[in-house]
């Protein structure tokens, strides 16, 4: 049964040994590392989704992407950094082409431009998200990664493979935004 929350926060047990040795091409040792980070994974792509079908697509598409790319992990960062970045360009890449396969254009309305998250009401998370994704390019991003996921600027800047600065200006740019969009409720 699809549930509408991403799976609960959990740390990565230490992999280094077991992702050598997949790397290496021991597959009991890729599964210890796929069964260890497959909630990451999908818990990620869920909040990139907003919702479970296309979640697990994101997750499933990853999941392939990470038996084919795990020899380019080269331990200079977390493994999860290393993982986030894989997550966030195939759900880029799956968004791209279910515009292309539905002839679509990227709208604000597009079900992947949808983050869920607890404490917050869905429609007016959903316009904040459609407001973010309008922005431009890496604001969505960010704000998952720094908003959504508690990563620091210079961690989501690893992630996203940008500057600490370029996320920190990303963040400020959303929030001064939006608190130009409330500032005009209130006057």
């Amino acid at each position: 049964m699809q549930s509408d929350q991403p799976p609960p926060r959990r740390q990565l047990p230490a992999l280094d040994a077991q992702i050598k040795a997949a790397q290496q091409g021991d597959s009991t040792a890729f599964e210890a590392v796929f069964d260890a980070c497959y909630d990451v994974l999908y818990r990620y792509a869920f909040q990139w989704a907003g919702n479970a079908a296309d979640a697990e697509d994101i997750a499933q598409l990853a999941a392939i992407k990470l038996a084919k790319t795990l020899k380019q992990f080269k331990f200079e960062s977390q493994f999860t950094t290393w993982l986030y970045r894989l997550v966030v360009n195939t759900a880029i890449d799956w968004a791209r082409a279910n515009r292309r396969h539905q002839g679509q254009e990227p709208t604000a309305d597009s079900p992947e431009e949808t983050v869920s998250h607890a404490g917050f009401s869905a429609v007016y998370l959903q316009q904040l998200i459609n407001q973010v994704a309008q922005m431009g390019e890496g604001f969505k991003e960010a704000v998952i990664l720094v908003l959504g996921e508690g990563f620091s600027h210079k961690e989501a800047a690893q992630v996203l493979k940008v500057k600490e600065s370029t996320v920190s200006w990303r963040i400020h740019e959303v929030r001064k935004q939006l608190n130009q969009h409330s500032g005009g409720c209130h006057d």
